[in-house]
């Protein structure tokens, strides 16, 4: 029988985060993937559960510092500033920071194939360990975490920006269309990992197509498509 591994030394990217957690379990969950397990369980004690948990967790922290910050902001500008900051690439760029990646549990398959720098495994481990730390020490650890290294984030150029979908609706809208649609095309790779294919169509033009670890984000690649081939965006 093969020697179990040793669990990593967690002290540092605790130190990292600014939280000792009394119980190193739900960190540990945090930073397991579905495929670091044994068949495909559900429910089992990876991260797909925490990362819902965290998600609410960094979107309510995040509107509130958004409200607070912008007083003078529309719900429509609050909204698009939001988006930004909770979506999965700027999660990942905070995983990033946190050097979160050697500490990520993978299958065989899944380290060799460079799954710990990908944004999507990052993202989702960004807000598994907010849910880790929120489950551990309560809401003010988690909001001290989130207000730490997302509230810089808030006023980058290009947070405010509006995302590819609610441009491409607005878009055409003004061309008196109907409101785009987004169908899925293909979805390929195993259910830990998949791969999204997604067209959006504008009734009258040419469907562009998109791809991404998700279906929002193969959505969002879709309609940026679209309006650079309707020269609406440019590099």
């Amino acid at each position: 029988m093969a020697a179990r591994r040793p669990k990593p030394d967690l002290s540092a990217l605790e130190e990292t985060l600014g939280h000792s957690f009394s119980d190193r379990s739900h960190l540990e969950r945090a930073l397991t993937h579905i495929s670091a397990l044994r068949g495909t369980p559900s429910n089992g004690p990876h991260y797909q559960r925490l990362e819902f948990l965290g998600d609410r967790v960094l979107g309510l922290v995040v509107a509130q510092m958004l409200f607070e910050a912008f007083p003078k902001a529309s719900e429509g500008e609050l909204s698009r500033r939001l988006g930004h900051l909770v979506r999965k690439e700027t999660c990942a760029e905070v995983a990033k920071g946190w050097d979160v990646g050697p500490y990520i549990r993978l299958g065989p398959g899944e380290i060799q194939s460079g799954l710990r720098k990908k944004d999507a495994i990052l993202g989702d481990v960004c807000e598994a360990v907010i849910a880790a730390v929120y489950l551990d020490g309560g809401f003010e650890p988690a909001r001290a975490l989130v207000e730490r290294d997302f509230g810089p984030k808030m006023s980058e150029p290009g947070r405010a920006k509006r995302d590819p979908k609610t441009m491409l609706q607005e878009w055409a809208l003004a061309q008196a269309r109907p409101i785009p649609t987004y169908e899925e095309r293909d979805r390929s790779g195993p259910d830990h990992a998949p791969m999204f294919r997604i067209a959006a169509r504008v009734d009258g033009f040419r469907e562009c197509e998109g791809e991404g670890p998700s279906k929002r984000i193969a959505e969002q690649s879709a309609a940026e498509a679209f309006l650079r081939r309707e020269g609406v965006l440019k590099d």
